[in-house]
């Protein structure tokens, strides 16, 4: 079975997660992915270049000084920084971006309505992906010629435009398209039944008991986007899904999600 590891910001950059999540991912053994975000980096660098990031939900705007910004730094600084490592640990990667060898293609976002179900918003240069968008043959010749793909989350609309894409539904959609099991890995051990206590990790998580963790209070913010993203992707046929620590690769442990 082929298993894919998301990483987001918190372990990209910081050298010292990073470095470590590469060593470990290095020495797991079978066929395997990484799809990696960046988005701290690339606000930081908006920064030092005059921009001010934009943020709606969550999500970035990306209008197209942003768009350059971030291909700058997803796909090349944050990625090849991946690819590197990983060389570094025995581990024959390649970086791509959605555009090489056309692996990736996406759909620039209509404007959304917003939660509170009245405004409308044009993110800009984002484009949405399915796991239709995904060129598994290509990925699958890969991965057969001993290859470890490592996906930035920047793609293209097949037309010369790019686009930026969330890195959770970049991961959703490539372990949809190759029904491969989905670690999202982080900094917590797990999805956290008291976020206070690093030790209460739920080890199953069924649909009916995160609804009834949200109603409490106890999943709010940035896990319930993720949370939702991952139990999407186990309705549409990924093999599985794990919520773990990034820097305990070679440990049992995390929450696995169940339908």
């Amino acid at each position: 079975m082929i298993a894919l590891y998301k990483i987001g910001g918190n372990v990209v950059d910081d050298p010292v997660a990073l470095e470590q999540f590469c060593a470990e991912f290095a020495a797991l053994p079978g066929p395997k992915v990484i799809v990696h975000g960046g988005g701290v980096k690339a606000s930081q660098m908006q920064k030092a270049l005059g921009q001010e990031p934009v943020k709606i939900e969550g999500r970035r705007v990306t209008d197209a000084a942003t768009l350059e910004v971030v291909t700058m730094v997803y796909a090349g600084l944050c990625n090849k920084d991946i690819v590197a490592r990983l060389q570094k640990h025995g581990c024959n990667a390649i970086g791509l971006a959605g555009c090489d060898g056309s692996v990736v293609t996406a759909r620039k976002r209509a404007p959304k309505t917003l939660s509170d179900g009245v405004t409308k918003v044009d993110f800009g240069f984002v484009g949405d992906v399915t796991a239709e968008s995904v060129n598994v043959p290509f990925v699958k010749q890969l991965l057969d010629a001993g290859l470890t793909p490592v996906f930035c989350a920047i793609n293209h609309d097949g037309a010369g435009q790019l686009l930026n894409t969330n890195a959770d539904t970049m991961a959703s959609a490539i372990s949809v398209a190759l029904g491969a099991k989905l670690f999202y890995c982080f900094e917590k051990n797990g999805v956290l039944c008291d976020r206070n206590d690093e030790q209460s990790v739920i080890p199953l998580l069924d649909p009916d008991a995160y609804g009834r963790l949200k109603a409490e209070g106890r999943v709010v913010e940035g896990m319930i986007p993720k949370l939702d993203n991952a139990f999407q992707a186990l309705r549409d046929g990924a093999a599985g899904v794990v919520i773990r620590n990034a820097a305990r690769l070679l440990e049992p442990g995390g929450t696995e999600l169940k339908i």
